[in-house]
């Protein structure tokens, strides 16, 4: 079972191990599109760039109302700092902003990076972007609880599983300017949006395409099939996700 992507909260692993079916996936695809989403994301935000293209098309030209965030002032948290998170550090970085990053399994080396608990980063950052799986663990990590952490006018970012998100929390959040933005690219429940998301003029919404570019959906479906082709040659997959019974483990295999 060759899965078109990276998550695996939509497979039954533990069946298919059962069963003695491998399951793979592709883990490092898509790092450049996911992290130039998030980083685009948190840019619309700081220069209003939704915002204000809502209101020009309306026919409301006010650039003395704009509400605009120099990015260098600003302190950017990324909650899960793997290849995705870093290669997200990395690019922020770049516009000289603070960067602080929660991971539970944290790096050594960090370099320009600040590691702490996730409470000190919500209560830190100016916006917040998840590169979290979703797991029973990571369900909700981010719910009223969470929001109440955060500075006043802060954003919220989440490019990874919308499941990570309590989403009438954040229109709660939106609606009492605890957050003043929330971009997301996957909601819980998608494709279906909450009407209370839809009416609130901070929210960006985009439909579930971080991960997608000409070049990274090629590169997708060629590692997969040739997954499939090494497991039915005999030979082991170079990013398995399981060890079915008696099965050798692949060179990926991390477990």
């Amino acid at each position: 079972m060759a899965r078109l992507g990276v998550g695996l909260d939509n497979i039954a692993v533990d069946a298919a191990t059962e069963r003695g079916v491998w399951v793979t996936n592709v883990p490092d695809y898509c790092v450049d599109e996911v992290s130039d989403h998030a980083v685009a994301m948190v840019l619309a935000w700081t220069r209003g760039l939704a915002v204000l293209d809502r209101e020009v098309r309306r026919g409301r030209w006010d650039p003395a109302g704009a509400r605009l965030r120099r990015l260098s002032t600003l302190t950017c948290g990324i909650v899960g700092f793997g290849r995705i998170g870093r290669a997200t550090a990395r690019k922020l970085g770049a516009f000289g902003c603070r960067i602080l990053a929660h991971d539970p399994h944290p790096p050594k080396d960090a370099p320009g990076v600040e590691l702490v608990d996730l409470r000190e980063l919500l209560r830190r950052s100016d916006a917040v972007i998840l590169h979290v799986p979703l797991t029973p663990g990571t369900h909700h990590l981010i719910g009223a609880d969470q929001l109440a952490l955060m500075k006043p006018g802060g954003l919220l970012v989440n490019v990874s599983r919308g499941g990570l998100v309590d989403t009438d929390a954040v229109i709660r959040a939106l609606d009492g300017g605890r957050l003043d933005g929330a971009a997301f690219d996957v909601l819980d429940g998608e494709p279906h949006v909450p009407a209370g998301l839809l009416d609130q003029p901070g929210a960006l919404i985009t439909p579930h395409v971080a991960f997608s570019s000409d070049a990274s959906v090629t590169e997708l479906r060629r590692r997969a099939a040739e997954e499939v082709v090494r497991i039915l040659a005999g030979e082991a997959p170079a990013h398995p996700c399981n060890h079915p019974g008696g099965l050798p483990a692949g060179p990926g295999d991390r477990r």
